[in-house]
């Protein structure tokens, strides 16, 4: 396998992952009954979803410079 392929297989797991993280936060604050915590799982799954959308421009590459 080389390296791109590889790369490529790692950021997909990488977003899968991230998308996952994000449906629990947002389960964890629907079935949480503490006001604290379902700031605090709404201000994560938010941060989780800006690092996913922040993610996504450099999945394709598009940015890579070649030299």
């Amino acid at each position: 396998m080389d390296a791109d392929s590889q790369r490529r297989k790692r950021r997909d797991g990488t977003l899968s992952l991230l998308g996952v993280a994000i449906e629990a936060m947002n389960l964890a604050k629907e079935v949480s009954s503490i006001a604290p915590a379902k700031a605090v799982f709404g201000s994560v799954g938010v941060l989780l979803t800006m690092i996913q959308v922040c993610s996504l421009p450099f999945s394709d590459d598009v940015f890579r410079v070649h030299v």
